[in-house]
């Protein structure tokens, strides 16, 4: 194979080969094809697009071009879960100790929090001690022995998704879907879980901003999921405003403690129930949707879904006692109201500006290499659709720095619109693809 005839193909319009996308796959990790070459593919591609069949062989591709993980010796439907990311996404924390409790296996890999969304390691990590870095023995044998673990990707898994993901953002080829669809998935087929549950967001806190772009690209992952004899199902769910109330790490932890505790927000707990509701039927643990949400709604109620946490964040080194008595986890010095500046119903949120809101103050990342303030964030008092008097408590915001508070205050202000009239909430669950 030649690079140049591959490239010639596809800005023609022609179709790659799997073999041809192996070996261009297999080449670029070793070195052997220079990223001059691979800009010039990624930019035909992304003119070009790909068939369902190059996109499911690129992503095995690169699932292949490292290691995987060989979950077999764990008994039972190992189940991994995956949200395309928002503001408040806090799921995980809540979702993965429901549905273990119930005895499906979680084998989950997890990223850091960039820019305005937030990562699920750096959430866990508000606990005393907590870690992700562990061997993968260690990763197996907490799925094995307590039904639970997650991990940061190891630097062996998918190797050649690192290394196109940082090509493309440095040549504007991120945004082709047969290329996210890949990127996403090739991590999770490498990663041994023997289902994928999605959480595909939509909204101006999504990284699909339109239902109609999230729902193209969770059926080109749920195809790829399917042709690699992975069971695959996708959750559009709305991401325009805040999912739950709290953004922010620490605070996210505490709503997450809260739903399992039976006291979270609508919303949230929504989504908890819908997720997990798949991933019971995916796992063989549940005959129909009545009954796993049922069961689920059980280990709320019975406190197995808070144990399992405690047992979770113990197994990885955390402080398991934080989770019964969360007032222990990190706390900011400041906390401040924002007051309504008139009165009216609440019609839209830039749901990105809240998410920056906490960046500013802290509680994100601007870069890979930034320092993260664990205490800081937001909780909103007022969402979509809600009536307030001028005065009103929008939200309080948590913060160490007197400076970065105002910064944050003036933005969080914008991003809200009020109208006279009452407004039409949009649904969370948009859709499922399966």
């Amino acid at each position: 194979m030649r690079m140049y005839d591959c490239i010639v193909k596809k800005r023609n319009g022609g179709e790659l080969t799997a073999e041809e996308i192996r070996e261009f796959i297999t080449g670029y990790v070793r070195g052997d094809i220079p990223d001059y070459q691979v800009s010039a593919l990624m930019m035909a591609i992304y003119f070009q697009g790909m068939t369902q069949a190059e996109t499911l062989a690129l992503t095995m591709a690169m699932a292949e071009s490292g290691d995987r993980l060989d979950l077999s010796r764990i008994p039972g439907v190992k189940v991994d879960k995956h949200s395309t990311g928002g503001v408040g996404d806090k799921t995980s924390l809540a979702l993965t100790p429901m549905v273990a409790a119930l005895g499906v296996p979680i084998a989950k890999m997890s990223g850091r929090g960039l820019g305005h969304t937030g990562g699920t390691i750096d959430k866990l990590e508000s606990f005393s001690g907590f870690t992700t870095s562990i061997p993968t023995e260690q990763f197996e044998e907490n799925v094995r022995s307590i039904g639970i673990s997650i991990m940061g990707q190891t630097a062996d898994l998918a190797p050649a998704d690192k290394k196109l993901y940082a090509l493309r953002d440095v040549t504007a080829t991120v945004d082709q879907m047969s290329l996210i669809a890949s990127s996403i998935m090739s991590k999770k087929l490498a990663a041994g879980a023997d289902a994928i549950v999605l959480d595909v967001k939509t909204g101006s806190g999504a990284f699909m901003k339109t239902q109609e772009a999230s729902v193209a690209l969770a059926e080109e992952m749920v195809r790829i999921g399917n042709g690699a004899g992975r069971k695959t199902i996708a959750v559009i769910s709305d991401m325009d405003q805040p999912l739950g109330y709290a953004v922010g790490n620490a605070l996210e932890v505490k709503e997450a403690i809260d739903t399992l505790n039976g006291k979270g927000p609508a919303d949230f707990t929504e989504l908890c129930l819908t997720l997990g509701t798949y991933m019971l039927l995916v796992g063989g643990k549940a005959r129909d949707e009545k009954e796993a949400r049922a069961k689920l709604t059980e280990v709320i109620a019975n406190g197995s879904a808070l144990r399992k946490l405690a047992e979770f964040v113990a197994a990885q080194g955390g402080d398991p006692r934080q989770v019964y008595q969360p007032e222990t986890l990190p706390k900011a010095e400041i906390m401040e109201e924002i007051p309504a500046p008139s009165d009216g119903y609440i019609a839209h949120i830039e749901c990105s500006e809240i998410g920056i809101c906490s960046l500013i103050l802290g509680g994100g990342r601007e870069t890979k290499e930034s320092r993260i303030d664990l205490s800081v964030g937001l909780v909103l008092h007022r969402k979509v659709g809600d009536y307030v008097t001028k005065g009103d408590s929008l939200a309080t915001i948590h913060a160490n720095d007197r400076g970065k508070l105002e910064t944050a205050r003036e933005r969080f202000l914008k991003a809200y619109t009020f109208s006279d009239t009452a407004v039409e909430q949009k649904p969370l669950i948009r859709d499922v693809i399966r």
